[in-house]
Protein backbone atom coordinates (compact mmCIF):
# COMPACT_ATOMS: atom_id res chain seq x y z
CA UNK A 1 0.00 0.00 0.00
CA UNK A 2 1.60 3.24 -1.10
CA UNK A 3 2.85 5.44 2.24
CA UNK A 4 0.42 8.38 0.93
CA UNK A 5 -2.90 6.09 1.10
CA UNK A 6 -1.64 4.53 4.63
CA UNK A 7 -1.62 8.39 5.76
CA UNK A 8 -4.73 9.18 4.67
CA UNK A 9 -6.38 5.92 6.51
CA UNK A 10 -4.52 6.69 9.52
CA UNK A 11 -6.32 10.45 9.07
CA UNK A 12 -9.78 8.59 8.27
CA UNK A 13 -9.50 6.25 11.51
CA UNK A 14 -8.37 9.49 13.53
CA UNK A 15 -11.20 11.69 12.30
CA UNK A 16 -13.91 8.92 12.77
CA UNK A 17 -12.60 7.80 16.39
CA UNK A 18 -12.89 11.79 17.51
CA UNK A 19 -16.24 12.39 15.94
CA UNK A 20 -19.50 10.85 17.61
CA UNK A 21 -22.07 11.97 14.64
CA UNK A 22 -22.34 12.34 10.63
CA UNK A 23 -24.54 13.48 8.12
CA UNK A 24 -26.01 10.50 6.23
CA UNK A 25 -28.04 11.35 2.78
CA UNK A 26 -30.53 9.22 1.19
CA UNK A 27 -32.67 9.33 -1.50
CA UNK A 28 -36.31 10.53 -1.25
CA UNK A 29 -38.66 10.47 -4.54
CA UNK A 30 -35.00 10.98 -6.43
CA UNK A 31 -34.41 14.32 -4.15
CA UNK A 32 -31.51 14.04 -1.48
CA UNK A 33 -32.60 14.00 2.50
CA UNK A 34 -30.12 14.26 5.36
CA UNK A 35 -29.55 13.24 9.01
CA UNK A 36 -27.67 13.16 11.46
CA UNK A 37 -26.66 9.14 12.71
CA UNK A 38 -23.89 8.31 15.87
CA UNK A 39 -21.62 5.95 13.86
CA UNK A 40 -18.78 3.89 13.93
CA UNK A 41 -16.91 2.42 11.61
CA UNK A 42 -14.77 -1.09 11.10
CA UNK A 43 -11.08 -1.44 11.55
CA UNK A 44 -10.97 -2.15 7.93
CA UNK A 45 -12.76 1.53 7.14
CA UNK A 46 -14.84 -0.33 4.76
CA UNK A 47 -18.10 -0.53 6.93
CA UNK A 48 -19.83 2.01 8.83
CA UNK A 49 -22.33 1.20 10.80
CA UNK A 50 -25.22 3.11 12.52
CA UNK A 51 -28.87 1.99 14.51
CA UNK A 52 -31.97 3.75 13.27
CA UNK A 53 -35.96 3.14 13.94
CA UNK A 54 -37.65 0.94 11.63
CA UNK A 55 -40.76 3.57 11.88
CA UNK A 56 -38.65 6.37 10.46
CA UNK A 57 -38.37 8.10 6.81
CA UNK A 58 -34.24 7.55 7.03
CA UNK A 59 -35.65 3.63 7.00
CA UNK A 60 -37.94 3.79 4.38
CA UNK A 61 -35.71 6.20 2.06
CA UNK A 62 -32.78 3.06 2.71
CA UNK A 63 -34.97 0.60 1.56
CA UNK A 64 -36.44 2.35 -0.96
CA UNK A 65 -32.66 3.33 -2.51
CA UNK A 66 -29.76 2.15 -0.65
CA UNK A 67 -27.20 4.35 -2.45
CA UNK A 68 -26.16 6.57 -0.04
CA UNK A 69 -22.96 8.84 1.23
CA UNK A 70 -22.21 9.53 4.65
CA UNK A 71 -20.23 13.14 5.72
CA UNK A 72 -18.07 13.00 9.00
CA UNK A 73 -15.84 16.27 9.55
CA UNK A 74 -14.31 18.16 12.42
CA UNK A 75 -15.16 21.55 12.01
CA UNK A 76 -15.35 23.76 15.31
CA UNK A 77 -17.10 26.83 13.67
CA UNK A 78 -14.46 29.00 13.91
CA UNK A 79 -12.05 30.59 11.22
CA UNK A 80 -9.34 28.04 11.77
CA UNK A 81 -11.63 25.62 10.20
CA UNK A 82 -10.67 26.94 6.37
CA UNK A 83 -7.12 25.93 7.29
CA UNK A 84 -7.80 22.77 9.39
CA UNK A 85 -10.44 21.35 9.44
CA UNK A 86 -11.05 17.59 7.02
CA UNK A 87 -14.38 16.57 5.79
CA UNK A 88 -14.64 13.40 4.23
CA UNK A 89 -17.50 11.71 2.32
CA UNK A 90 -17.88 8.10 2.15
CA UNK A 91 -20.12 6.86 -1.14
CA UNK A 92 -21.16 3.21 -0.50
CA UNK A 93 -24.38 1.28 -0.64
CA UNK A 94 -26.30 0.58 2.85
CA UNK A 95 -27.92 -2.77 4.03
CA UNK A 96 -29.61 -3.50 6.84
CA UNK A 97 -27.54 -6.28 9.04
CA UNK A 98 -29.07 -9.00 9.87
CA UNK A 99 -27.65 -12.88 10.52
CA UNK A 100 -24.51 -14.39 12.04
CA UNK A 101 -22.54 -10.47 11.49
CA UNK A 102 -25.16 -8.55 13.59
CA UNK A 103 -23.96 -9.58 17.15
CA UNK A 104 -20.35 -8.55 16.31
CA UNK A 105 -21.11 -5.18 14.29
CA UNK A 106 -23.50 -4.22 16.93
CA UNK A 107 -21.33 -4.65 19.65
CA UNK A 108 -18.27 -2.46 17.76
CA UNK A 109 -21.10 0.15 17.31
CA UNK A 110 -21.83 0.01 21.50
CA UNK A 111 -18.14 0.40 22.26
CA UNK A 112 -18.42 3.77 20.65
CA UNK A 113 -22.09 4.50 21.47
CA UNK A 114 -22.15 2.62 24.65
CA UNK A 115 -25.22 4.88 25.89
CA UNK A 116 -27.57 3.93 23.09
CA UNK A 117 -27.21 0.22 23.99
CA UNK A 118 -31.01 0.27 25.03
CA UNK A 119 -32.22 1.63 21.86
CA UNK A 120 -29.98 -0.31 19.84
CA UNK A 121 -31.19 -3.60 21.38
CA UNK A 122 -35.18 -2.75 21.05
CA UNK A 123 -37.10 -4.77 18.83
CA UNK A 124 -38.35 -1.40 16.54
CA UNK A 125 -33.86 -0.79 15.68
CA UNK A 126 -32.30 -1.54 12.86
CA UNK A 127 -28.53 -1.88 12.70
CA UNK A 128 -27.01 -0.89 9.05
CA UNK A 129 -23.47 -0.72 7.75
CA UNK A 130 -22.84 1.15 4.43
CA UNK A 131 -20.20 -0.53 2.57
CA UNK A 132 -18.20 1.67 1.43
CA UNK A 133 -16.89 2.13 -2.29
CA UNK A 134 -14.55 5.26 -1.79
CA UNK A 135 -14.02 8.16 0.83
CA UNK A 136 -13.37 11.69 -0.62
CA UNK A 137 -10.80 13.85 1.83
CA UNK A 138 -10.95 17.20 1.62
CA UNK A 139 -8.24 19.03 3.10
CA UNK A 140 -7.03 22.43 3.44
CA UNK A 141 -10.19 23.89 2.22
CA UNK A 142 -9.72 22.83 -1.30
CA UNK A 143 -7.50 20.17 -1.50
CA UNK A 144 -9.42 16.74 -2.60
CA UNK A 145 -7.92 12.84 -1.99
CA UNK A 146 -9.45 9.32 -2.77
CA UNK A 147 -9.29 6.27 -1.34
CA UNK A 148 -10.81 3.79 -2.48
CA UNK A 149 -12.40 0.41 -0.83
CA UNK A 150 -11.55 -2.91 -2.59
CA UNK A 151 -14.62 -5.18 -2.41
Amino acid sequence: MPDEELQLKRLLRELFKTQLFAALATQQSSRPYNNLIAFAVTEDLKDILFVTNRETRKYANLLASNSVSVLVDSRTNHDSDFRNAVAVTAVGTAEEVKGNHKENLLKLYLVKHHNLEKFANSPGAALFRVKVKAYYIVRNFQEVMEVKMDG
